[in-house]
This record gives structure tokens, sequence and C-alpha cells, in this order.
């Protein structure tokens, strides 16, 4: 009786709530990798972000870091898919070959100029359980990241891609681009907002990319470079066994 008593008790215990309720009453102190405060472990997770940028957004930054990236190369939204089409049928591939590049190029000048923005975003961010991050995903630590500061960071974000699409000349290439198509006979109009567009999806790829970083770190011991990634990131490996 006894024996099946303490095996439901391990049934129960492994059960996602009390799991949570183990993570929760963790002791707190930072001496060893088993007594872990929040704050230490929030600490841990921002330095991982912090690593995203610095390894994996930074890339971003350099020469084709979006347009040669197929994890987050910036694509035309479905409206300028059927200018691209058109301008290729009238004999323009070129046209059409420049204006996705211009995107690409554009997303990446904005990136190199508004990466202080990602790290003060990684620095300012409060992480309200990071003992239940900690063994969440992946990447969750990024996906906190993306639901906390995505709208503040579009609002910062939007004028430096502004900026960047008329640096590299995509405003030029792209009111060509709409005008040659508008031109057309028998089309429907466009009047896309690409200052929009692009920065969506530019946010989209820095977050991809921190996630990238945040994933080696979770999964690979030699990523885990400061003695707080080491500690933070045991205590995920000790918890998920």
């Amino acid at each position: 009786m006894k024996k099946i008593v303490a095996f439901i008790g391990i049934i129960l215990l492994s059960s996602c709530a009390e799991l949570q309720h183990v993570i929760n009453n963790l002791p707190t102190g930072t001496g060893t990798s088993t007594g872990l405060s929040n704050e230490y472990i929030a600490s841990g997770l921002r330095q991982a972000l912090d690593k995203g940028i610095n390894l994996q957004v930074s890339k971003l930054t350099a020469k084709d870091g979006f347009f040669r990236n197929q994890l987050v190369k910036i694509l035309l939204p479905t409206e300028l898919q059927k200018v691209d089409n058109s301008l290729r049928k009238i004999g323009l591939s070129k046209l059409a070959d420049e204006g996705l590049k211009v995107l690409n190029r554009a997303a990446e000048d904005a990136v190199g100029t508004a990466t202080p923005i990602f790290v003060n975003a990684v620095k300012g961010i409060t992480f309200a359980d990071a003992k239940s991050i900690l063994v969440g995903s992946n990447n969750a630590a990024t996906q906190y990241l993306n639901g906390k500061t995505n709208t503040a960071l579009y609002q910062q974000f939007s004028p430096v891609i502004q900026n960047s699409l008329g640096k590299v000349g995509a405003t030029k290439v792209w009111s060509k681009i709409i005008s040659k198509y508008n031109s057309i006979p028998f089309t429907q109009k466009v009047n896309p907002n690409l200052t929009d567009y692009v920065t969506k999806q530019a946010l989209s790829g820095v977050y991809k990319m921190i996630g990238i970083e945040e994933q080696k770190i979770r999964t690979q011991l030699n990523s885990r470079t400061t003695d707080v990634l080491r500690k933070v990131f045991a205590l995920q490996d000790q918890l998920r066994r």
C-alpha cells in the first residue's frame, strides 16, 4: 500500500502544476546553482538576450545581413507580389529585383543604427516570473521580450527605418516601381506603406536572431560564457531532467 501511495506521489509531483510549485519555492540566494533568486535568474535571462544582440543581431547589420539570410530575408507582401509579377511580364525584371534588394538594405542599415534601442529594451525589461521563463521553451525569454517591448520598439524603430529607406535609395526605387505599375492599363492602383511593412519585418528578424542565440545558450554548454549564464542555465538543466 505504501509503495502505491509513493508511486502516486511521484506522478503528482511530475505534473505541470507541481513542477511550477517546486520552481516558485526554490530557496533564494546566489551561492549555489540550485538556490538562485528570481532576480539572479532574470539577470541570466537578460545576459542571454544581450548575447543574442551582440552575436546574432549584429550579423543583420552587415551587407546582405537580411538579404542573404533565409531566416529573416524580407520578402514582398501580397500586395507587392502582383506588382513584381507585372513588372517582370513587361521586361522590367531588373527593376523588380532591385526593389526587393533595397528593402533588405534598408533593414540592414536601420538595425545597425538602432541596435542601442534593442540593448536598452533588454536592460529595462522586468521578468515577472523569471523562474517560469527559465524552464519554458528554448526561446521563452525572447518571446517574453517580444511581448513586452514590440509596440514600444516599433514606435522607436519606425522613423529609423523611414530614414534608412531614403538613405539606401529604396524610397526612390519604389516610387519608380509604383509609378511604372500604376501606369499599366487595367491594373488596380497600389500605394503601399513601405515604412510600416519593413519595420515589422525587421523587428521580426531581430527577435528571431536573438532567439537563435538563446536556444544555443539553453542547449550548448560552451555558449554559457559567464558565471551567471552557467549557474542560471545549469538550474534550467536540473529542472528539465
